[in-house]
């Protein structure tokens, strides 16, 4: 379903495949998740002042510019096809929009409770949407793992962590930001199939940093004269957008839409693991059981089984 040539993999990716190691696409996926799982606590460790419009719409102006650099600078725009409009338009829009959505979410009911509720509904849309936009029909295994993820982060919602209360105004914010990330990595597979990880990426964030330039404009971000602002703007920025989403695109070039998002789900336990151990969210058992859930969801489809799936 990518473009990609089958016969391109290498000797050694397949024997990890057939002896049951993680996927090269799949490790990918799950590193680039785990280094969004780091954006809510940044953003709860930013000073005073840093609004959730301010550190969204900065954390695309960095790391938009900075994959825009690296894909002018290896030369990633001289190849592939013409740029299909309506994909291109709906990625940098389900980009921006993500933004704004997932941080208000996440300054209203909390880094753990927003993050779980964004990754939650996620699987769910992207399956069915991947199906109706690309017919892939998702492994039998997805289901299973989808599952155990989704009732995993439904456990560690209704345990009341996250540093709060459940606010309902938050989980629509949240709900926002899993429907905006779904789209993007429907939006994206689609380029994907003409250009590379490092072309989709520079334009479609670079334009998503334009859309929201406004908001910086209308409130400059003055919490950057703080040496822990600035701090905090280059981890969002080149950290926890322009390496996760460079490492995500090269993963989601090889794998599924649906596989891909439910893999980003190791996005909640680095955000729940994170919450707990630096902002002194508590944890209780309930919490603890939506951990292990969620942890075996995303190992059984990373994974790849020894019998080609």
């Amino acid at each position: 379903m990518t473009g990609r040539k089958p016969g391109r993999r290498g000797g050694r990716e397949n024997f990890m495949e057939k002896s049951g190691k993680f996927s090269g696409g799949a490790l990918f996926v799950l590193l680039g998740a785990m280094l969004w799982g780091t954006t809510g606590t940044s953003q709860a460790l930013a000073p005073a002042g840093a609004t959730p419009l301010a550190v969204g719409a900065l954390r695309v102006a960095i790391g938009g510019a900075a994959l825009l650099a690296v894909a002018l600078f290896r030369g990633s725009f001289s190849s592939g096809g013409r740029w299909p409009l309506a994909p291109t338009v709906i990625s940098i829009l389900a980009t921006a929009s993500y933004q704004p959505f997932f941080f208000t979410g996440v300054s209203k009911t909390g880094v753990a409770v927003g993050t779980l509720v964004t990754l939650a509904s996620s699987p769910v849309i992207t399956g069915a949407l991947g199906y109706l936009a690309f017919g892939e029909k998702p492994e039998r295994k997805w289901y299973a793992s989808s599952c155990l993820a989704i009732i995993g982060c439904s456990l560690l919602t209704l345990s009341g962590e996250g540093g709060g209360t459940v606010d309902p105004v938050g989980v629509l914010f949240s709900l926002g930001a899993g429907f905006s990330y779904s789209v993007f990595v429907l939006g994206s597979k689609r380029l994907l199939r003409d250009h590379g990880a490092d072309a989709v990426n520079g334009l479609v964030f670079s334009a998503a940093g334009l859309v929201l330039l406004p908001v910086l404009l209308a409130s400059p971000p003055a919490w950057l004269l703080q040496p822990r602002g600035l701090l905090v703007a280059f981890h969002l920025g080149l950290i926890a957008t322009a390496l996760a989403y460079f490492l995500f695109l090269k993963g989601l070039s090889t794998v599924p839409a649906s596989t891909s998002v439910t893999l980003s789900m190791a996005e909640p336990l680095t955000a729940a693991l994170l919450g707990v151990l630096l902002l002194g969210e508590r944890m209780n058992l309930t919490g603890a059981a939506g951990v292990a859930l969620l942890f075996s969801g995303v190992a059984l489809l990373a994974l790849k089984s020894r019998k080609a799936d």
